[in-house]
């Protein structure tokens, strides 16, 4: 299977690869940098690099379908030729949307902690990102969420990640501030982002190493999504 080279270096932008198997949509590779979809964050794209110089794009990456498989989707009209099985390239990021997912996914945590109501959902996008929570529509003040989250950010907080197993997790239900998606179980350990003193819960996502790499942001808009979710949605500042 695919060795997910983001979960322990999140700024790794590229890397040297096999190709285990391609077809005129899908490729995987012996490992990646490429983060497949999921928890609310978009699946990377990008590009392989053949050694004599030519490229294909990824498009997207997505989990596939048997556990740590990783599957980098082509342009349909994508040429293969020269990429079988067994070919070595270099995967190379598009670094600059995965770092703006990266920022925005970091300071959802930090809406997690100005907001203290269960999450119901959320997403994160190139442009913006949203979090869903279950807490009553007049409990929610924009400039209030947006001052305090500004806060955060320039408090320059370090963020880092450490591994519990299962049995410690089971034990720490209030960890989990997510209704929708659980962190997955029965592989013996989880993956939790740590925001010093501020938020620490599970997830598998890309993080910044420091609150301040985020930068300002605005909350774009607040708005009801029925009787139990509310939405807080953000943008960086002046974009």
């Amino acid at each position: 299977m695919t060795a997910w080279l983001f979960r322990d270096d999140a700024y790794q932008t590229s890397t040297d690869a096999i190709v285990l198997d391609i077809d005129q949509h899908t490729v995987r590779l012996d490992r990646t940098v490429f983060y497949p979809n999921g928890g609310g964050q978009p699946g990377d794209s990008g590009w392989l690099e053949h050694p004599d110089g030519r490229r294909l794009r990824i498009r997207d990456t997505v989990k596939g379908e048997q556990p740590d498989e990783i599957v980098h989707l082509l342009d349909p009209d994508a040429d293969l030729s020269g990429f079988a099985p067994g070919t070595s390239l270099r995967a190379v990021l598009d670094w600059e949307r995965r770092h703006r997912h990266m920022r925005y996914h970091t300071c959802l945590h930090l809406l997690c902690a100005v907001i203290p109501a269960p999450v119901t959902g959320g997403q994160v996008a190139s442009d913006k990102a949203r979090l869903d929570f279950a807490i009553e529509m007049a409990a929610l003040d924009a400039a209030a969420i947006e001052a305090r989250l500004n806060a955060l950010i320039a408090a320059a907080s370090p963020v880092e990640s450490r591994w519990i197993d299962d049995a410690e997790l089971d034990a720490n239900p209030q960890l989990v501030r997510t209704m929708s998606v659980q962190p997955p179980r029965g592989q013996g350990r989880v993956r939790l982002i740590a925001i010093d003193g501020i938020d620490l819960q599970p997830c598998g996502g890309t993080h910044v190493r420091n609150t301040a790499e985020i930068g300002p942001v605005v909350v774009q808009k607040i708005k009801s999504e029925g009787k139990r979710n509310k939405r807080v949605v953000i943008a960086f500042a002046g974009e």
